[in-house]
């Protein structure tokens, strides 16, 4: 993992990107930053030829630009992609988030667990029995990790994060401050004399390559898994029940709501706030507009809005009209005041 005092060549990140340089390749490249934020010893990037000129003008030493750009006023990285090279190269000099090799005394350690080589393991940390940590894996402050749970080489695990009993956590997992892995998913019986508690008896499986962001519920299932898919990622504020399974490659925005048992299909997208009910299926790379309601199974490849979701060209026209409610609604009142005075006359 890089240092935050890291410092490469242009051209050593050119090599990275699989760039080509135009311009001087010994520039020394010490961070990363938007054009507006940039400073001299920086890089920053143009994702077409319209922004080049405002990069150009910055204090940025050098440019990420589109292949098809072959010329500058700056030295130049042309990339097939310079939003996503952007995104590797500042990887590069991302700050070692908790990176502390070591168990701090302060951890509470089962002697039955079993844990990694490099890992940091940070203050009030709590790992029970037979829990399997992997190598390199960072427990920030306050981490609880139930018993039987295992997580995999190279994950973070941040603040006050609560990962329940028999949770499986692949590797390269990002998992934000004050997220629950494996509360109890929301299963009740009514019965004339109450509710009654549905034992919550499966538990919660992530793949590899997943972030989850901050204050996010991931229930157990009742029985069997709740299933993230390897690649998915997760914003802040997001519910996810019993049962659900979502696919590889999935992007989940925040304040999303996903009821029991529902299943999502490879890269689909569930936009801000949208909710979906529970046993239903959302067809591979499916796109849901925020703010939607999904109440049936969505087919693969299309762009649903609304409440409830439906194909968003006919959402849209539905809106129009809608809009156009009032002056009809006007009209209508004129006709029958017009329809009134012509029965009145024909009544004389």
């Amino acid at each position: 993992m890089a240092k935050e005092s890291s410092f490469y060549t242009v051209g050593e990140l050119a090599g990275l990107v699989e760039g080509r340089v135009i311009g001087d390749s010994d520039i020394i490249i010490r961070g990363v930053a938007g054009v507006a934020e940039s400073t001299e010893e920086q890089l920053t990037f143009a994702e077409d030829a319209r922004y080049l000129a405002e990069a150009e003008n910055s204090r940025a030493a050098a440019v990420l630009v589109p292949e098809n750009i072959n010329e500058s006023r700056k030295t130049i990285i042309a990339v097939k992609n310079p939003r996503l090279a952007y995104a590797r190269i500042a990887s590069l000099f991302a700050p070692a988030v908790f990176y502390k090799p070591g168990i701090d005394p302060a951890a509470v350690i089962s002697a039955k667990a079993r844990i990694g080589k490099n890992v940091s393991i940070h203050p009030h940390v709590v790992v029970e029995d037979n829990v399997e940590v992997g190598d390199n894996v960072i427990l920030a402050p306050g981490v609880f990790v139930g018993r039987d749970s295992k997580i995999g080489d190279n994950t973070v695990i941040h603040p006050n994060v609560v990962i329940e009993y028999n949770s499986i956590i692949g590797s390269n997992v990002i998992i934000h401050a004050g997220t629950v892995i494996g509360s109890d998913g929301y299963g009740y019986v009514s019965a004339a004399d109450g509710h009654h508690k549905i034992p919550q008896l499966g538990n919660v499986i992530i793949e590899d390559d997943v972030e989850i962001g901050a204050n996010v519920t991931i229930d157990r299932g009742a029985s069997g898994p709740t299933f993230i898919g390897a690649g998915s990622k997760i914003d802040n504020l997001v519910q996810i029940a019993h049962n659900v399974k979502v696919g590889p490659d999935c992007l989940i925005i925040a304040q999303v709501g996903i009821a029991g048992s529902t299943e999502l299909g490879k890269r689909v997208i569930l936009a801000g706030q949208t909710g979906v009910v529970g046993h239903i299926k959302i067809g591979d790379q499916a796109v849901i507009a925020s703010d939607s309601t999904v109440t049936k199974s969505v087919p693969a490849g299309v762009f649903y809005s609304g409440k409830p979701a439906h194909d968003h060209k006919a959402a849209l026209r539905e809106q129009a009209a809608v809009r156009k409610l009032p002056e009809l609604l006007k009209t209508i009142k004129e006709l029958e005041e017009k329809i009134k005075r012509l029965e009145d006359e024909v009544r004389k």
